[in-house]
Parts: structure tokens; sequence; C-alpha cells
């Protein structure tokens, strides 16, 4: 059985030609939208259906898809609403120290003194590097983590742990 992760979310339309746009959630959106791929399309009910990247293009902070055999507005206007997925068989293996989003996601962050943070529950691509959202324990406002040398010591993608060195102001 092939397994799927969420890419991305289909906001909304695009003209008249069939075009999505996408609010991606993934870490490599050019690799992953690239002409002949396949996504599978799940809607808020659970209906699923897969097709294939025609055309992506990056259009201010969305992600323009067209699929192969969708030309107008009329034919994606049902997804609207739904979420994205690759299938596993489209991800590579990355170098040392590098992540796919999914991996991250859900992981329980702790100190260096082990105290429980929270979980991961979103990631933020910035311009220098990612931000990391960690849901705190207990419920508050949600912590900011750049994901950097300084802050980030260890990453387990098997356990789904990772400890942090809290820098001064960080939990504020």
């Amino acid at each position: 059985m092939t397994d799927w992760f969420k890419v991305g979310k289909i906001v909304n339309t695009h003209g008249v030609r069939g075009e999505v746009r996408v609010i991606s959630s993934t870490d490599f959106a050019e690799e992953r939208y690239t002409a002949g791929t396949e996504l599978m399309i799940k809607d808020e009910n659970g209906n699923q259906e897969v097709v294939v990247v025609r055309h992506h293009r990056p259009h201010k902070n969305f992600d323009l898809l067209q699929f192969e055999g969708f030309h107008s507005i009329n034919d994606v206007e049902r997804f609207k609403g739904s979420t994205l997925y690759v299938s596993e068989e489209y991800l590579e293996e990355l170098d040392e120290n590098e992540f796919y989003y999914h991996e991250i996601i859900g992981c329980t962050v702790i100190t260096e003194s082990e105290e429980e943070l929270g979980k991961v529950k979103e990631i933020f691509a910035t311009g220098a590097n990612d931000v990391w959202v960690i849901q705190r324990l207990g419920g508050g406002k949600d912590i900011l983590l750049p994901y950097i040398e300084d802050v980030v010591k260890d990453i387990d993608v098997d356990k789904k742990v990772i400890r942090v060195h809290v820098l001064e102001g960080l939990l504020e």
C-alpha cells in the first residue's frame, strides 16, 4: 500500500483555464509539482481522485497548478477546499540532516534538560531558514522555533523527538 503525504491545500480556482490556487505545505514545491507528477486530491468528505500535473507556476504566495484533462474553471471548481497529497514514490533520499516536513510535523520537542515543550504542528519556509510552530503542552501561545544549528540540537525521526537549546526569550 502506498503512503501519501500532504503537500498543500487548494484554496481557489485561478482564471478560466482550469488552474487551481494552492497554499503549499511542502518543502520542495518545484519538485512536487513537476509536470507528470501524480497527486491525490482529497475533499472534505473523504472523496479522492488521482490527477496528473500538467503545469505549475508560482504566483505571489501561491502555487498555481493545472492538471491533465482539466481545461476550464468548471472542471476544477469542485476541488476548492480539498487537500493535495503526493505519493511516497516521488520522495527522494535526502542528505544527512535534511528532513521532509512530514517527518518533523508531529514530533515532540524537548529541551536539553528533558522538559517537554510540545509538538511541531506546522512549518513555515522563510528566506533564511524554516520556522517550526510548536503547539505548547497544556495550551497557551505557540512557540516559533527557528530551524538553526544554535537551537535544534538533535532530531530523531524514528522516535519522533527533537531536542532543542532554548535561547533567551524564545519561550516568552
